[in-house]
């Protein structure tokens, strides 16, 4: 953690498309994960992306309800 904080003072940039990269291939995971487990069910293919966005709205809504 402590080489994170120090990329992000001394390389702020490059410490963005870390953070951007790590943001986008984890959500590419979680969407081949969603994708992989209601693949079987025959639903359409949006089916995983909105089980995705909600489980991240309420996540979100949790923890501002929490603050």
């Amino acid at each position: 953690m402590d080489y994170l904080r120090r990329l992000q003072m001394e390389r702020p940039v490059l410490f963005w498309v870390i953070i951007a990269l790590g943001i986008w291939l984890g959500f590419q995971l979680v969407l081949f994960v969603a994708a992989v487990v209601l693949g079987p069910f025959g639903l359409p293919s949006w089916v995983p992306l909105a089980l995705v966005l909600a489980a991240l709205v309420v996540v979100a809504r949790r923890q501002s309800r929490y603050r």
